[in-house]
């Protein structure tokens, strides 16, 4: 069964890629002009496959577009550029509201508090095959490129965190064995550091919700590898570059 799905995804890849699909890309993912041609063309064929395999559904009365699938494919393909992929095997579909919506939330404190509400979000990751995202988050996330936020960018990070396991817990899968030791030493290192500044109140780079869990973590800091490289490269290299290890791309160097 997988030698058909590589053949099939081979032959997505190669068909030619759409002239107004590159014109969503130009109009709404800026980061998209700052790849080389290469990248480029690798990023065609991964939306090719992506968009041909995730089934979209809108929420809230919105209606899904080409625009809005082309545009969050791009974002959601830009973590795998570069890197054997199985097209985030656990997702099956992605789930479109027009704005931030309502969403029940439960959390258990460390004392075993259990408290219940309704919560305002921009998106969601689920472990059982689905991601929930807001257009208009999707949006301005896309288009202001150097905030150190980004919806999809931090969803389907945790998509990525799931795949070994049910489980999202910052402890992603790596190319080789050696790496996981110097990967849990430097994130739990930087992760417990970011729990003192946010403590002491110090501004970080890092935003204050990748203090609240490992996962959290690892999925904020994915938004500032992508959004604002520079910054994260300069006040916390070595989380820079297990990141430029792991997604095998370096974003300081197309600024």
């Amino acid at each position: 069964m997988f030698f058909f799905t590589k053949i099939r995804r081979r032959r997505l890849r190669q068909k030619p890629f759409p002239a107004a699909w590159i014109h969503i890309l130009q109009k709404n993912v800026p980061f998209y002009g700052r790849l080389s041609p290469a990248d480029r063309q690798e990023l065609h064929g991964h939306i090719q496959v992506f968009l041909a395999e995730k089934y979209f559904e809108g929420c809230g009365g919105l209606t899904v577009t080409e625009e809005m699938k082309v545009t969050i494919a791009a974002q959601a393909c830009r973590l795998l550029l570069h890197r054997e992929t199985d097209y985030y095997p656990r997702l099956v579909s992605i789930l479109v509201y027009p704005t931030a919506y309502l969403a029940h939330h439960r959390e258990r404190d460390s004392t075993g508090l259990v408290t219940e509400g309704i919560q305002q979000r921009r998106g969601e990751s689920w472990a059982h095959g689905t991601v929930v995202l807001s257009w208009e988050d999707v949006l301005a996330g896309a288009a202001n490129a150097q905030d150190g936020h980004n919806v999809v960018y931090h969803e389907f990070a945790h998509q990525l965190d799931i795949e070994d396991g049910a489980v999202a817990d910052g402890s992603v899968t790596l190319p080789r064995g050696s790496m996981y030791s110097a990967w849990a030493r430097i994130l739990g290192r930087e992760y417990r550091a970011l729990q003192n500044d946010i403590a002491a109140g110090r501004k970080t780079v890092l935003d204050g919700y990748a203090a609240t869990s490992p996962a959290e973590f690892f999925a904020v800091a994915t938004e500032c590898f992508f959004e604002i490289p520079l910054a994260l490269k300069e006040h916390h290299p070595d989380l820079y570059k297990e990141l430029k290890l792991y997604y095998k791309q370096d974003p300081a160097s197309q600024w």
